[in-house]
């Protein structure tokens, strides 16, 4: 499975997604991001996990307590996904250029 791959999967998830939104905003711990989110504990540290695990985020511990766990988002993965998602874009730019070649050619044919 590529990158690429695991980061659309993590992704899928709704969940997720609100995660990586509040995570855009500023960094979180768990505790925060279970919160806003309306979730258990539990719940939200599956989600982390896979969000780690796909990489698209990392998190840190704080110097006044070992407990506690920084969330933030990593660019390189969403680096990757908007490099792809640019070359589809560019694809489909090129596919209607060609449909509206192809069209003005068909109406320059029929006004003769």
């Amino acid at each position: 499975m590529t990158t690429l791959d695991t980061t659309l999967i993590a992704l899928a998830d709704p969940t997720r997604r609100q995660v990586v939104n509040l995570l855009r905003q500023a960094p979180r711990t768990a505790g925060d991001l279970a919160l806003a989110s309306d979730m258990s504990a539990p719940a939200m540290s599956r989600h982390l996990r896979v969000l780690r695990q796909s990489k698209l985020v990392e998190e840190s511990g704080v110097d006044y307590d070992a407990r506690l766990r920084i969330y933030r988002l990593r660019r390189e993965p969403f680096a990757e996904l908007q490099a792809w998602l640019a070359e589809i874009e560019a694809f489909w730019t090129d596919e209607l250029r060609a449909f509206k070649r192809h069209a003005e050619r068909g109406r320059k044919g029929q006004k003769k």
